[in-house]
């Protein structure tokens, strides 16, 4: 059975109720015929704008409390998917998680070098629709500034990189295999983007979700076999040097016939404050 899921690290309270780490809102693994999520290690020099979200706190010390990844668009800005920032997957509101950071500059989790930047300000999207899963969006303001040199400039509407057939990368620390297998490394892997049509045929509504083209861009391969998962939530999806999509949902991981859905970036330019 197939279950539409969430890519965030399900929230303590879920952790403490299971042995196995579980998909938000279901019972089920996030991938439960253990498709291998394709990919490769990635190095943050090459993608500095690429980073990860933590609460030691909220996720323990063992992956430095990584849940969800994010992506630098401004020095002191960084964006994010709305689920992440939810009470299913924090376990509390936000408003609670006092050692929320952003950890930059950094392949390995727990290595040294980079930097963990304190959160000042959260930013939700108010019109993200959890049932439906559009305008999955967050923005998160730093208490200092990243490097100039971090940043990653955002496709607005009508950019090339938007194309069908595109070649795009997506990035994070999330589960490798669709199994729990959580990386510790920054990993990326090669998609493709696909046509609004293919995304629709995919997602046409009822439990495995509807895709939405004024706020949602989907990404992979149509055999399967590479794909954001659990953990990458957030993260980046880039085209042409330019950043296109947040990781958000999908059906499993790197299923066949079930691409990733990502949070489309020329509409969040439309509903985020200034990112300046």
């Amino acid at each position: 059975m197939s279950r539409t899921v969430f890519r965030a690290l399900p929230g303590v309270l879920a952790l403490v109720a299971a042995t196995a780490l579980i998909s938000l809102g279901s019972p089920a693994r996030a991938a439960e015929d253990g498709i291998v999520v394709g990919g490769q290690p990635a190095h943050v020099k090459d993608s500095p704008w690429a980073v990860a979200l933590s609460s030691r706190d909220r996720f323990g010390d063992a992956r430095a409390g990584q849940f969800c990844g994010g992506v630098v668009v401004a020095p002191k800005k960084v964006l994010t998917a709305a689920h992440c920032l939810s009470r299913e997957a924090l376990g509390v509101d936000v408003g609670s998680v006092h050692d929320l950071r952003v950890i930059s500059g950094r392949d390995a989790l727990r290595g040294t070098g980079g930097q963990e930047t304190a959160v000042q300000e959260t930013w939700t999207n108010p019109g993200f629709d959890p049932a439906t899963n559009a305008g999955d969006l967050a923005v998160l303001t730093l208490a200092d500034a990243l490097p100039a040199k971090n940043v990653i400039p955002m496709a607005e509407s009508g950019d090339a990189a938007y194309a069908s057939g595109t070649e795009a990368m997506v990035y994070g620390w999330g589960d490798t295999t669709g199994g729990g297998d959580y990386a510790t490394s920054l990993r990326s892997a090669k998609v493709h983007v696909l046509s609004d049509a293919t995304c629709q045929q995919a997602y046409p509504g009822g439990r495995n979700g509807a895709y939405d083209a004024s706020s949602m861009l989907c990404a992979g391969e149509l055999l399967g076999g590479y794909d954001a998962c659990q953990g990458d939530s957030g993260g980046p999806l880039v085209a042409r040097g330019r950043l296109i999509g947040l990781v958000s949902w999908g059906n499993g991981c790197a299923r066949v016939g079930y691409p990733g859905v990502y949070t489309r970036v020329s509409a969040a330019i439309g509903w985020m404050p200034k990112t300046g």
